[in-house]
């Protein structure tokens, strides 16, 4: 099926503004824009602070979907404004508002402070034990692909927020760490480069860490990089359980201890006893 051909359309922006030092409330204004195909949000915002309104804010830098800064909520979706289309979301009205789930600065601006001190709380960076081969290096820490892959999907993330917005644990639970923190948390523990798992231990498990999840997974709905935070969630969960039955295998502790007998630091597991019925 052929993609339906766009056309120049007038497009209704509604924006949430605020300015906290003149506005008691938040309120929403109209603007009206011509739209060309291929426009996005983030080139209609401009266009209407160039041409109607040059008091309007908002965060942006890289425009290329790297960066992560122009997070904000389009037709209730959090999204980035940068790369997504006007045209391919509607040709008659965007409602553009900040992520929800942060305070306001101004406008379209929200304020991720809470977000990155959480970030900062999970220890977001290799940890080693060998603190001379760090500030000395001898060699090149070795890893295969196969380690790489177990967490190189969670180190996409470009700490835009949008995952933060659309959780609603976040929503009710303000000191919940949220999907981001967690997910990246996941991301440096399933590293073989790490062993810092008993450093993010007590914040990934604490009662407003990992097992505050629902498992709604809307973090990973909206996320542009594909990260799937939602999945790392869990995947941390279970490292956090395993851990508890001492069932992890040390060092990174990012793995369940295997079945090989003759491994002496990962020895065999027993098998639990068979359940069965007494026979009468």
């Amino acid at each position: 099926m052929a993609n339906k051909v766009q056309k120049p359309s007038d497009v209704v922006f509604t924006i949430r503004r605020y300015d906290p030092d003149v506005d008691e409330a938040p309120h929403y204004e109209d603007y009206k824009i011509r739209v060309e195909p291929g426009m996005t949000v983030l080139e209609g915002l401009h266009l209407i602070r160039e041409t109607i309104d040059p008091g309007l804010a908002w965060r942006y830098s890289c425009r290329m979907g790297v960066c992560g800064s122009c997070g904000m909520l389009v037709n209730g979706r959090a999204m980035l404004a940068c790369n997504n289309q006007i045209l391919d979301i509607s040709d008659k009205r965007l409602v553009i508002a900040p992520l929800p789930n942060f305070g306001i600065i101004k406008d379209l601006v929200p304020d991720l402070t809470p977000m990155f001190e959480k970030h900062v709380s999970l220890s977001p960076y290799t940890v080693r034990d060998d603190g001379d081969e760090m500030e000395n290096p001898t060699g090149e820490y070795y890893q295969t692909e196969e380690e790489l892959v177990r967490y190189l999907q969670f180190s996409y993330c470009i700490r835009c927020g949008c995952c933060m917005a659309a959780c609603p644990t976040l929503a009710t639970d303000d000191k919940y760490h949220g999907p981001m923190p967690l997910a990246q948390a996941y991301r440096y523990n399933a590293d073989t480069r790490d062993a810092g798992f008993d450093k993010r231990r007590g914040e990934a498990g604490d009662a407003h860490g990992a097992f505050r999840c629902h498992y709604a997974g809307e973090c990973s709905n909206v996320c542009p990089k594909g990260v799937d935070p939602a999945r790392a969630i869990q995947l941390l969960k279970r490292q956090l359980v395993l851990d508890y039955f001492h069932l992890l295998k040390k060092g990174s502790k990012c793995e369940i201890q295997d079945s090989n007998a003759g491994n002496e630091r990962n020895p065999k597991i027993p098998d639990p006893p068979p359940f069965t019925v007494e026979q009468k």
